[in-house]
């Protein structure tokens, strides 16, 4: 189990709150809504929403990533990231179980 993966991915501000725009992506993301929601958020939206560089946030989304806490699907040259929801299911079994 990549308990300590995860709990690490969490312990970030800024990753968390990342999580919690994608959990409500049209609130969130309000400029994305003319292409739609299908594949995720675009990495562009999140980073202009949190302000940081482009290779921040990408190194913010690839520990989410690897967490298993985001999914990307890749669109021609664009990337789109979306929560991992069945990982959340797990992990509220963990802390409720384990912890």
């Amino acid at each position: 189990m990549k308990q300590l993966e995860i709990f690490k991915a969490l312990s970030n501000k800024t990753r968390l709150e990342i999580l919690l725009w994608l959990k409500d992506p049209e609130t969130s993301f309000p400029d994305q809504i003319y292409s739609g929601f299908e594949f995720g958020v675009c990495v562009g939206q999140i980073q202009l929403k949190a302000g940081l560089t482009q290779s921040t946030v990408s190194e913010y989304l690839s520990i989410l990533q690897r967490a298993g806490l985001v999914t990307s699907t890749r669109v021609g040259q664009w990337t789109y990231y979306k929560r991992n929801e069945e990982a959340f299911n797990e992990l509220s079994k963990i802390i409720e179980s384990d912890i």
